[in-house]
């Protein structure tokens, strides 16, 4: 059997496995391992010993558990119900302003945990509830808190880029600079189609009632100040890191260990909250370590088989594609993945294909930052992906979660225009790629 065919075998393998619902390390993993001692006998066995040691000299990896916990303490400690609180008081006078103030939630607790199912289910719990009551358009709402929870992935600290940056063997902390600019990019198209619209058509989002904004000017000032916390952790951990003062490891550190002061010094640090954090960092570390290690053994079998070159060769000699024609089908093939995976699955699957694929192409861009740019290109792409019908990820996230009065017919219709604005932002982005690489120029440049 020819290499290629051997490679063709082991992908429709996978996918096979990941058909059946099996879990995503157990079906890859599973496929890689049997791969190995069928190619290589007993010396296979090696391929998954490597990817494990890798993986456990793997330093940057100590972030994960750190962002995780301290993702966990602000939304368990309730420090995240602070936030829109403040954003009810000071946007609630502008038509549309409770949504435009979701997004500016959604943007924050990105910062907080790094995980777009959190930022969901936030919105959903939080959010969701009080502008159904003020009168807001369901479809409206509904589309703007699976948008908002998009952003989840791309602003740092993304969890989902430093798996991206294991597989893709690319700098964490450029990753996360290339996500910042492109995010607030993604978050301000959303506000302003939001103003626009509501603007046009302010029964779609009413203004409060003249009673309920005269708040005091103490109380804004205390809702400020509280509402503005998860900001100041924020950059107590990525001002010293921008500036070389500390390395990513230690800023990591030092984001988890303001935010659980924080929650201790406003006494919401009780046993129970503190047990759930533990014990829910774990879970998911232990969950995107078994992940990788199985990317990791399944991508060592591809590269030895040389599927990555078979498939340049296709694409290439054979097809006489150009690198954007590539580049352009890389991104609809997320798309149509993203209809029934997520998008670490997506990733682990496609990684050691397209990565590799990515650093050959000609793009005009220069080899040690064509990876950075790509992984915002994965992101986003994977994003607009959880959003498409019929079987969008995020859709029915955002079903399990909604009130009876939200149909899911109300779901599918209400993420058109916000797809189309994160398509128009993915363009911008592969038009324009210093969007992405501009800051880590700046930053790393110094």
């Amino acid at each position: 059997m020819s290499y290629e065919m051997i490679a063709l075998l082991m992908f429709a393998s996978m996918m096979l496995m990941l058909m059946t619902g099996q879990r995503v390390f157990g079906a890859i993993g599973g496929i890689a391992a049997i791969a190995a001692l069928t190619l290589y006998g007993t010396g296979g066995s090696d391929i998954p010993f490597s990817a494990a040691m890798k993986l456990m000299k793997w330093y940057p990896l100590l972030t994960l558990p750190m962002f995780i916990f301290m993702g966990y303490v602000l939304s368990e400690s309730k420090i995240a119900d602070d936030l829109y609180r403040m954003f009810h008081v000071w946007m609630g006078p502008v038509s549309g302003g409770l949504a435009i103030g979701t997004i500016g939630l959604m943007v924050l607790v990105s910062a907080m945990n790094g995980l777009s199912v959190a930022g969901m289910a936030i919105g959903a719990t939080i959010a969701l509830p009080e502008l159904l009551r003020r009168g807001y358009d369901k479809r409206m709402v509904t589309g703007v808190i699976q948008a908002g929870s998009s952003l989840g992935i791309l602003v740092p600290p993304s969890v989902v880029l430093v798996l991206y940056a294991m597989i893709a063997r690319a700098p964490v902390g450029q990753l996360w600079l290339a996500g910042v600019v492109p995010g607030l990019m993604m978050a301000t198209m959303f506000i302003v189609y939001i103003y626009v619209r509501c603007r046009l058509n302010p029964a779609l989002g009413p203004a409060l009632p003249k009673a309920e904004r005269d708040v005091p000017m103490p109380e804004k000032i205390r809702l400020l100040g509280a509402g503005l916390l998860p900001l100041v952790i924020f950059a107590a951990m990525m001002v010293p890191f921008v500036n070389g003062w500390t390395s990513l490891v230690e800023s990591s550190a030092i984001g988890a260990m303001t935010a659980f002061l924080a929650a201790v010094a406003k006494r919401r640090m009780t046993w129970t909250v503190f047990e759930t954090c533990v014990r829910q960092t774990l879970a998911i570390s232990c969950m995107f370590m078994w992940i990788i290690l199985a990317a990791l053994g399944f991508g060592a079998v591809f590269d030895g088989l040389g599927a990555v070159k078979a498939i340049e060769d296709l694409f290439t000699d054979q097809l006489g594609l150009s690198p954007w024609m590539i580049l352009i089908l890389m991104q609809l093939s997320f798309l149509v993945m993203g209809t029934f995976l997520d998008d670490t699955a997506m990733l682990v699957i496609v990684a050691p294909l397209y990565v590799p694929l990515v650093a050959t192409l000609d793009l005009g861009i220069p080899p040690e930052k064509v990876l950075i740019w790509y992984g915002v290109l994965y992101t986003v792409t994977t994003q607009i992906a959880y959003m498409t019908p019929p079987f969008g990820y995020n859709l029915f996230l955002m079903r399990a979660m909604a009130p009876p009065e939200i149909s899911l017919r109300d779901i599918y219709g209400s993420i058109a225009p916000f797809v189309l604005v994160m398509v128009l932002a993915l363009a911008l982005i592969m038009i324009f790629p210093q969007i992405a690489l501009w800051l880590p120029e700046v930053v790393y440049g110094r």
